[in-house]
């Protein structure tokens, strides 16, 4: 699908009013503690408006854990993301960022193709792409159970003291990023903060879903400077199927895989529409009479929902059954079965795919650009559903673009830059309005070292680099490995004229072996014609003589040769085995070392700073803006700048 023109928020929401008059923006998130917040802004533009905002906390889904048999054991840690120990790390319900920080794995493929050597590092430090690959500034927290519970089942008071420590650490970096007054208003604004979240989880048996959801509104004010006019929910409320709920719009896509007229088309439109690379399953891998739904059971998870003539399996981790007397043929039979067995506050949830047209028939979703990359996916699931005649009504997106950067303009805000930030900028600290007039070129200039980088393959190359970029010490290091590289390639000199003499004598010796045996069957035959059992003249015996003097001298020119051959492999060993050389070889090896050391991290501040800087533009973490800028400023001139646009969903 072509990519819409982006237009003023404002332009946008005029837009919506008339394709979608009244309809309520849903923003729905797994944390609270990221991007979600900053939807403030379109909450309080919509609020003359005759439309609702919701603000929804996403906690249906189960909390993270690491891969299999990693750190199994009892509660929860935050760990770093990157390409190694922590590859797989997924957590997004508990996230944190400090100012300036993303989830940019620094990636082996990114280093590679910038050119590092990535075997020799490993093998001189071998935990060092632990190091090299983490994403800067981020941490997320996960279960280290087998079996986590799903994120509104957790217990607040075993998760909150990991959960504080991660929110602390993003804030504690954020305040090292700021400087003089900002960095005093920022310590006040941090301590409203924590005192907030810490205060809203004082209360006992709280669940993490519930949490979140009595923090969503607090957050909102917080990150706009003012009340935020929304109404605070969670899917397990919106998602609560029973009989009761089974009308509402939000289910009539779950209809048409449900009643027998439209089951088939659903399932074949839905396997047909996820092809493709949307990572997901087609619905045959769940089982037999498969749906894009799970059922969400209080007490025991979530699971994949199953329909069969006799009876539903419900795929939780201890799979629960539903019996039927007769084959299901409505929504409604389904909604008493689960209500009459698991009780009335079971949650009806789509996968990825599904969802986006469940509440997309009554809300209109605000994502951030970037978020949600199932949408085209579910897009073509809505087409084909429609092409077979069986269409739903969706509403659409409202897509939210923010520079975020550029809106640092309008403050007073003092920077002081986190280290891998400080080349890129060429300088420590510097004042809002100059980061904002300079980080796009910092992006663009990074992407282009990184690209100069990678055209540097010799280490001699990537030393003389050094030295013109970085001057210092790289200087004398740059004199003494030419120095080095000189003596050794005095060393290949004599090598390459011992190994050219060793093959002539080589050739020599084979020439003579060949010589030898002809001249001795030259004299064998010489010797049974004129010699044996005859008696011999002069003549004869005088060849004779000849032939053993000649058959002595190759002997002899034999016996020199490989008595050269002898000298010259002494000699080429101790040429080899030269302690001057072999420490040489030694200090050669670890200039390079240093050298990709330093790539090593070259690269990974300009992927920092180019990747991660705009990644943490488009989705910066909501908090961050009133420690930069208490007085409001930042958030406001971003919301002013940011752009909008409709995504239909049809």
């Amino acid at each position: 699908m072509p990519q819409p023109d982006c237009t003023s928020l404002n332009e946008a929401l005029d837009r919506l009013d008339q394709v979608a008059p009244g309809v309520p923006l849903l923003a729905l998130g797994q944390t609270i503690f990221w991007d979600e917040p900053m939807k403030a802004g379109v909450a309080l533009a919509v609020r003359n408006r005759d439309r609702a905002f919701v603000a929804g906390v996403h906690d249906t889904d189960y909390f993270a854990k690491l891969g299999t048999g990693k750190r199994a054991g009892k509660g929860y840690e935050s760990f770093p993301h990157n390409d190694t120990t922590t590859k797989n790390l997924w957590s997004a319900a508990a996230e944190f960022s400090a100012l300036f920080g993303s989830e940019t794995v620094v990636t082996r493929d990114l280093l590679q193709s910038a050119g590092l050597r990535i075997p020799p590092l490993e093998k001189a430090r071998p935990r060092i792409m632990d190091e090299a690959t983490e994403a800067w500034g981020w941490r997320g927290v996960v279960s280290l159970e087998e079996n986590p519970p799903i994120a509104a089942e957790v217990p607040l008071d075993r998760l909150f003291p990991v959960l504080l420590s991660a929110l602390d650490g993003a804030i504690q970096s954020s305040l090292g990023s700021l400087a003089g007054q900002t960095r005093e208003a920022a310590t006040l604004a941090s301590d409203q903060l924590h005192r907030f979240v810490c205060d809203e989880s004082d209360l006992p048996n709280l669940r993490l879903g519930q949490f979140y959801e009595k923090l969503l509104p607090q957050l909102y004010d917080f990150c706009a400077g003012e009340e935020v006019p929304l109404e605070a929910t969670s899917t397990t409320k919106l998602l609560r199927f029973n009989s009761q709920t089974v009308a509402l719009a939000r289910f009539n896509l779950v209809r048409r895989f449900v009643e027998p007229a439209s089951r088939e088309v659903a399932r074949e439109a839905y396997d047909r529409a996820i092809r493709g690379g949307s990572g997901q399953y087609e619905l045959a891998r769940f089982g037999s009479g498969a749906i894009p739904f799970d059922l969400v059971i209080p007490g025991l998870g979530r699971g994949t929902v199953r329909i069969g003539n006799r009876g539903v399996v419900i795929m939780t981790r201890v799979p629960q059954f539903l019996s039927l007397a007769k084959p299901l043929a409505s929504l409604e039979e389904l909604a008493a079965k689960v209500e009459a067995k698991f009780g009335p506050n079971c949650a009806l949830i789509g996968k990825a795919v599904s969802l986006i047209g469940m509440l997309g028939a009554e809300f209109s979703f605000v994502f951030h650009e970037g978020a949600s990359s199932y949408v085209s996916h579910s897009r073509r699931f809505h087409q084909l559903l429609a092409e077979a005649g069986f269409a739903v009504s969706v509403h659409p997106i409202l897509r939210v673009r923010y520079e975020a950067w550029n809106a640092l303009s309008q403050t007073h805000a003092w920077i002081r830059l986190p280290e891998p930030f400080r080349r890129a900028f060429g300088t420590e600290e510097l004042c809002g309005p100059s980061f904002a007039q300079r980080w796009h070129e910092v992006v663009r200039e990074q992407e282009s070292f990184l690209h100069e980088l990678g055209q540097l393959r010799r280490p001699i190359d990537l030393i003389r680099y050094l030295d013109r970029l970085l001057g210092g010490s790289w200087n004398v290091v740059a004199d003494e490995y030419a120095r080095l590289q000189g003596r050794l390639d005095r060393l290949q000199t004599d090598l390459e004229e011992t190994m050219t003499e060793r093959d002539r004598l080589y050739a020599l010796a084979r020439e003579l072996r060949v010589r030898r045996v002809q001249l001795e069957a030259e004299m064998g035959n010489h010797f049974r014609a004129e010699i044996f059992e005859k008696e011999p003249t002069g003549a004869a015996l005088a060849v004779r003589e000849e032939y053993l003097l000649r058959l002595e001298e190759a002997s002899v020119a034999l016996r020199t040769a490989r008595a050269d051959l002898r000298q010259l492999r002494e000699r080429q060993l101790a040429l080899v085995q030269d302690e001057e050389i072999r420490q040489i070889h030694v200090r050669r090896r670890s200039i390079e070392l240093e050298a990709e050391l330093k790539r090593m991290r070259l690269i990974r501040d300009a992927v920092i700073s180019s990747k991660g800087l705009k990644k943490a533009n488009d989705r910066p973490s909501a908090w961050w803006f009133p420690l930069v800028s208490p007085d409001g400023g930042w958030f406001e001139e971003t919301m002013r700048t940011a752009s909008a646009y409709l995504e239909p969903l049809t």
